[in-house]
């Protein structure tokens, strides 16, 4: 089955074509093998009747003669497809069997003669019919070319007309057979009759398969517009729930189409109003709890100068600091990093160079390999935050960082590489849920908040891309930024989740 579904069309419009497209093939070929068979079947029940009954009308007809006038006859019926003799006694040994169509048209014969003649019939395939040399005696029969007695008079030998030996044989995928007839009449004469029998088609009729084809052809037309038709809006949806994380007060969608397609719609709009409402809520009743954690933490640093006893301040002044920037981390987190800002082309090594600077004014070591070959389309203080989060980290637990630019016309990614411990395998997702930290200890300084890297992956799909963590094969880590160019996004209003 997985290796089936390798092959299958990723897409719901490529395998509902595939579906239609097979069915249509089955059902076409079915139909055409159902009509092949009737039309075989409707053939070899009509084979030969007329013949038959020209044979029938002649006998009778002879029947009904005086021996002196049959000759009249005989002369009249000298060219094929029918040729008549007279004999007194038959040529062709009774009991012999004719097959195939030679069998179909001797029993038409029968049944329109009725079942008192004693008949006798005989395929002849090879031969050829024609007058003889000798007057108005008995005509001889032979191949096609033989001199004497079978010699063929004029017009009758190899040329046009001819198939494989055959008069009158039709062009390609045509069959035409010769049969002598004897017919034994009232008064005990035999009547010996040579006739062509008519040709048929031994292939399917081009008229029908054109006719299939042009049938396949017009129903896939109008199914890849249906299917298209139909499965646009589900590629609209796609589209606008992709967008929805970068820009969560885009407009909504129109709500118009088939009944199924509206009430998708109008669930999607709905959502997306709700949690537009709900964030809304919540960042109003965070930015209230900012205002009013300002105020005592003002109180608790103003008291805590006034202390006297000079090992405690010191003590008390980091614990300020600490919880004043853990709440700043914290309603940077919650809030989604800052509003609505504006998306501008950034200057990739512009933002890295400076980044590399600040660190080396740290006596920090940080290099920096490839470059961006165009601008990217972002909010600058956020891709530079998210930047100096995996820098930090890279320098703090790795000793040092190094930033790999791979620049496409796809995306931009960018690979803060150490060479440190890494992570347990476990952990390398974990990390980036808040306030996780792989040390036991609290102190900021050495375990931090345990929001900086979930942080960067709010700032990464915001603008569309993602971050990973994967342990280097040499030792270290590799934190992996992805950011996808997207045409579609121009300078303006950036799409920030509040």
């Amino acid at each position: 089955m997985k290796t089936l579904a390798r092959w299958l069309p990723q897409s719901l419009f490529g395998r509902l074509m595939l579906v239609l497209a097979t069915g249509l093939a089955l059902a076409l070929g079915l139909s055409a093998i159902i009509n092949a068979a009737e039309r075989d079947q409707l053939v070899r029940r009509s084979f030969g009747m007329q013949p038959a009954q020209r044979i029938t009308d002649v006998v009778n007809l002879l029947d009904a003669l005086p021996p002196a006038e049959r000759q009249r006859v005989v002369a009249v019926f000298g060219e094929p497809p029918l040729v008549l003799s007279l004999h007194a006694v038959p040529m062709i040994a009774d009991g012999a069997a004719a097959r195939g169509r030679s069998g179909l048209f001797a029993a038409h014969l029968r049944a329109t003669l009725g079942g008192d003649r004693a008949v006798r019939v005989e395929p002849r395939s090879g031969f050829a019919i024609g007058p003889s040399e000798f007057g108005n005696g008995p005509r001889h029969y032979g191949p096609p070319g033989i001199d004497g007695p079978h010699r063929m008079g004029p017009g009758y030998g190899p040329g046009p007309g001819y198939a494989g030996g055959m008069p009158g044989g039709g062009g390609a995928g045509m069959a035409q057979a010769v049969v002598r007839t004897e017919v034994q009449l009232r008064d005990g004469q035999w009547a010996r009759l040579d006739t062509e029998l008519p040709a048929t088609a031994d292939t399917l009729p081009w008229r029908l398969v054109l006719t299939l084809a042009v049938l396949l052809l017009a129903t896939l037309g109008l199914s890849w517009l249906a299917v298209r038709w139909v499965v646009r809006p589900l590629r609209v949806l796609a589209q606008a729930a992709q967008s929805l994380g970068e820009d969560l007060s885009r407009p909504p969608l129109p709500e118009g189409g088939p009944t199924e397609v509206r009430q998708a719609t109008q669930a999607f709009n709905t959502m997306q109003r709700r949690l537009a409402s709900f964030i809304d809520e919540r960042t109003r009743m965070l930015t209230a709890l900012s205002h009013d954690l300002k105020t005592p933490l003002t109180r608790m640093r103003l008291r805590t100068e006034l202390l006297d006893d000079d090992e405690a301040r010191p003590r008390f002044e980091a614990d300020l600091r600490e919880m004043e920037s853990m709440v700043a981390q914290t309603l940077d987190f919650m809030r989604g990093l800052g509003g609505h800002e504006a998306r501008t082309p950034v200057d990739i090594g512009a933002l890295l160079q400076a980044l590399q600077a600040d660190q080396q004014a740290m006596g920090r070591k940080v290099a920096i390999e490839g470059q961006a070959v165009m601008p990217f389309i972002g909010v600058p203080s956020l891709l530079r935050r998210a930047l100096g989060n995996l820098v930090d980290n890279a320098v703090l637990y790795g000793g040092g960082a190094t930033i790999r630019v791979d620049d496409s016309p796809q995306q931009l990614v960018l690979h803060v590489l150490d060479t440190g411990p890494g992570l347990p395998q476990a952990d390398l997702e974990r990390v980036f849920e808040p306030f996780f930290r792989l040390e036991t200890s609290r102190n900021r300084a050495s375990g931090g908040t345990g929001l900086g890297l979930g942080i960067v992956r709010n700032i990464a799909r915001l603008h569309g891309g993602d971050v990973i963590l994967r342990n280097r094969p040499t030792g270290g880590l590799d934190a992996e930024l992805s950011l996808p160019r997207r045409p579609d996004v121009g300078v303006g209003p950036g799409p920030m989740a509040q």
